[in-house]
């Protein structure tokens, strides 16, 4: 076993769990959920069952990240941030019947490679959340975010664009459509509604 978990902590067996992953005080990680390698699991974290985690993903204390979620490598998931699963949430049938997990069909947030969520933000599924994307801070995501997206508000919406470092890009002077990262230098292209590096 080359990952770590506080006493406090309920992992189910059958969970698999990656090299140099740590799983913090009262999370909980669910039956057949997949973690990579690298992961910080914080306090109060809760993955459900069946979710799959990549590498060097940082789950902040009391995330909840409901089935079926997919989350690329380098995600980011902020303090209290919420992954739904149902977009037509009942606790009974139309007959007040008690609802089980049988009657109904999880739907899934899928959060791509190198993306962020900011603290108490929400993800109503099914939503994409694209690659190196970033949510505000409480913002409701309720369609999906185009790859290097910045995005805030409820419904959340696009107010920039943002790098691999998670800097605002800045659009290039004299250049409609071109943006760069005042961080790094690297140059961006707007296409077709989304955002594409250049090499």
């Amino acid at each position: 076993m080359n990952f770590k978990v506080q006493p406090t902590a309920q992992v189910d067996e059958t969970a698999a769990i990656g090299d140099g992953t740590t799983i913090w005080d009262l999370a909980q990680i669910r039956e057949n959920a997949r973690l990579g390698s690298g992961c910080i699991v914080g306090r109060g974290a809760y993955v459900g069952p069946g979710v799959r985690i990549g590498d060097n993903v940082k789950l902040q204390n009391y995330a909840l990240v409901y089935e079926p979620a997919v989350l690329g490598d380098g995600v980011f998931v902020g303090p209290a941030a919420v992954l739904t699963n149902d977009y037509f949430p009942r606790s009974v049938d139309p007959e007040g019947k008690l609802k089980r997990g049988d009657d109904w069909q999880a739907v899934a947030v899928e959060v791509a490679e190198g993306a962020s969520l900011g603290a108490r933000s929400v993800c109503v599924a099914p939503v994409r959340v694209g690659r190196w994307a970033l949510v505000a801070a409480g913002a409701v995501v309720t369609r999906d975010v185009p790859d290097h997206a910045l995005v805030a508000g409820v419904p959340a919406r696009r107010i920039g664009w943002v790098g691999r470092a998670g800097v605002r890009l800045v659009e290039r002077e004299g250049e409609p459509g071109a943006w760069e990262c005042p961080e790094t230098g690297a140059r961006y292209d707007e296409k077709d509604g989304g955002l594409v590096e250049r090499p």
